[in-house]
């Protein structure tokens, strides 16, 4: 699942020292792993082969432009939600004919840019925003694709906040809707409503959900067939999960084998769109144990790493397992606690881990929070004016520095 192995008691990435990178870049640091990324990228290519699909890479997982530099180099189109990813999108040579602009909220400075630039196309989220990109479009004199994202109401088993298919959700049109306006496009002079898009959350196990709204937007677009209106792009979006802890996700082979029987009937180009599923195990937060807090009731491991730099824990309550750099087995000379990992945030919801087992943990210990290559640092902040990590990676027996750490006179570079 990732090259992240113990080799003599002590953590490795593919075949760098961790701890070595630690002493060399400081902590809080992000350690990602090259050939992890790419085997992920490839086990969807390989298992969606007979539909051949655009495989764009959802940025906002984890945006670092050497990261999106290698994945398109090989072969990744991009998922991008903002002007901000766009342009790290560009920056990191992708085509915009690879570039799918998905989000609920595109303001007109945004429309602007992507349609400039050429973008593949629009996922459209709602009738005002079709409006307001037809009005962009005809002021530029241009012709952009968009594709229809439909709501199909279909529950995913995922937390409440990363659940975005469901009718209660702000995310999508619903079937209804989006028919009529397939069916009154001429309205829409300077679009070619062309596609039909679906994500319906984050993190999901099972492919069941996958299925049902797959099944449903396959009948949609039959049903427009039959009257005539030709769908070019078949978008599937992502949600694929991870294992963080117990969970037992389906592989890349078993998503296929469950929905490649209804793509395989459309006549329409396949989208898909992964993000964790690449870039979640594909990195770890290294952070440093600077006090031992032993109390009566609850240890506290006190880190160097806070909320601000990984916010799962905090936002969503997410299980990241959490692993020594050395590791030693138990003898009866050394101490077992428990302790919750937690950081030095003035916030009671600032931790990483609770209740956390480690044999004879010392301060100055250095911790792996594991499977954070996905909302890790692109949901960072400089909270608490808390200097951003530095992020590396690393190829083989090489490691690059990626982002250096910020400094103080960086949180305020932009303050007048």
């Amino acid at each position: 699942m990732h090259d992240f192995k113990y080799r003599h008691s002590e953590l490795y990435c593919e075949s760098v020292n961790i701890a070595r990178l630690a002493k060399k870049y400081g902590t809080p640091l992000y350690v990602y792993s090259r050939k992890t990324f790419l085997d992920h990228y490839r086990k969807l290519q390989a298992a969606f082969r007979d539909v051949r699909p655009l495989i764009c890479y959802s940025v906002k997982a984890n945006s670092n432009t050497s990261i999106l530099r290698m994945l398109v180099k090989e072969g990744a189109g991009l998922d991008i939600v903002s002007g901000g990813e766009l342009y790290r999108a560009l920056r990191a040579g992708a085509s915009p004919r690879k570039i799918v602009y998905a989000g609920v909220g595109k303001t007109e400075k945004e429309i602007e840019y992507a349609i400039r630039q050429n973008s593949l196309l629009f996922n459209v989220e709602s009738l005002p925003e079709l409006r307001a990109i037809d009005s962009v479009a005809g002021r530029l004199g241009k012709t952009q694709a968009c594709a229809l994202r439909i709501n199909p109401d279909v529950k995913a088993k995922t937390h409440k906040y990363i659940t975005t298919g469901h009718k209660q959700n702000k995310f999508g049109i619903d079937i209804a809707t989006a028919r009529n306006i397939f069916l009154n496009r001429g309205q829409f002079e300077n679009l070619d409503i062309a596609g039909v898009h679906t994500h319906i959350g984050s993190q999901i196990v099972d492919a069941r959900p996958f299925v049902n709204a797959i099944r449903k937007l396959a009948g949609f677009v039959r049903g427009l067939e039959a009257g005539g209106i030709r769908v070019k792009w078949f978008n599937i979006g992502g949600g694929l999960g991870i294992i963080y802890s117990g969970e037992r996700p389906q592989t890349a082979q078993e998503y296929a084998r469950a929905v490649l029987p209804l793509l395989k009937k459309l006549n329409a180009r396949i989208i898909l769109e992964p993000g964790r599923f690449i870039s979640g195990n594909s990195g770890v937060l290294v952070t440093k144990v600077i006090y031992l807090k032993e109390a009566p009731r609850k240890n506290f491991a006190i880190v160097d790493a806070a909320m601000n730099d990984l916010i799962r824990p905090s936002l969503y309550g997410a299980y990241h397992e959490v692993l020594p750099l050395k590791s030693a087995p138990y003898t009866t000379s050394k101490k077992i606690r428990n302790y919750d990992v937690v950081g030095p945030v003035c916030e009671s919801g600032d931790f990483l881990a609770r209740n956390r087992r480690f044999i004879d943990l010392q301060e100055g210990d250095l911790l792996a929070v594991m499977s954070a290559g996905a909302y890790g640092f692109s949901m960072s902040s400089v909270y608490n004016s808390r200097p951003r990590a530095a992020e590396v990676l690393v190829d083989a027996g090489r490691a690059r520095l990626i982002t250096r750490r910020e400094t103080y006179s960086d949180l305020v570079h932009t303050e007048r």
